[in-house]
């Protein structure tokens, strides 16, 4: 598996899906446009190659990359569009603060969760989209530490470790009124027990947070 196999985006069905907060017990529904999103979730040998930088303590290519920001995460994929040719998704305001989402560009993003939760379910309805052991790495199997990405089996439509290994930063923000900036976290991780390890589970964090089992996939628009 090299860089280019781990960067590989999938085209997924445009669709329905309904999002539901336990907190707040509210449930809401969003109709989505075609879009593609990574096979895999981004991994430390691609974000070093793109930024320069490896945040992760161990130095294992095939492992996600973990401990990066929202911020972090949102430029890498400024980054990685710009090293393909493709139009930037988001242009970063000076006082590193603001951030506006182009719609029409055709570069790389992160997922919006309901995006996110549709590729993940992919077309099952169920609290997740296989037995848990055989497609993710969690609390009772991990051995508490991360794994290389693509080492259990994918969902229905290709995409691996959309559960388990590493949280997954999303575009949208938790609870603006509640949380402020907090954005959106999609998952499950390493170290989480299998209830988190869940199609449905929300979870939130401070954008410029880095956690050690926290990391990313990307998405793409289809641009007409």
């Amino acid at each position: 598996m090299d860089a280019s196999t781990v960067h590989e985006t999938i085209a997924i069905p445009p669709g329905e899906v309904e999002l539901s907060d336990r907190r707040t017990q509210r449930v809401w529904s969003v109709e989505l446009a075609p879009y593609r999103i990574g096979a895999f979730p981004v991994t430390r040998v691609l974000y070093a190659q793109i930024t320069g930088l490896r945040p992760s303590a161990a130095d294992e290519d095939r492992f996600p990359v973990e401990s990066v920001s929202w911020w972090d995460a949102v430029r890498f994929c400024n980054a990685l569009s710009r090293r393909d040719g493709l139009a930037p998704a988001y242009e970063l305001h000076a006082n590193g603060e603001d951030i506006e989402w182009d719609t029409s560009a055709d570069g790389y993003r992160l997922p919006t969760e309901a995006e996110w939760e549709h590729a993940c379910r992919a077309g099952t309805t169920g609290p997740r989209y296989g037995p848990l052991d055989e497609i993710a790495w969690y609390r009772d199997n991990s051995h508490d530490r991360i794994h290389h990405v693509g080492g259990k089996h994918p969902n229905p439509w290709g995409l691996h470790d959309m559960l388990g290994n590493v949280w997954e930063w999303c575009w949208d923000t938790y609870d603006p009124e509640v949380y402020g900036t907090y954005r959106v976290l999609r998952g499950g991780g390493w170290f989480d027990e299998h209830w988190s390890c869940r199609s449905s589970v929300r979870r939130r964090s401070h954008p410029t947070f880095q956690v050690d089992d926290v990391g990313f996939r990307v998405a793409r628009s289809v641009v007409r």
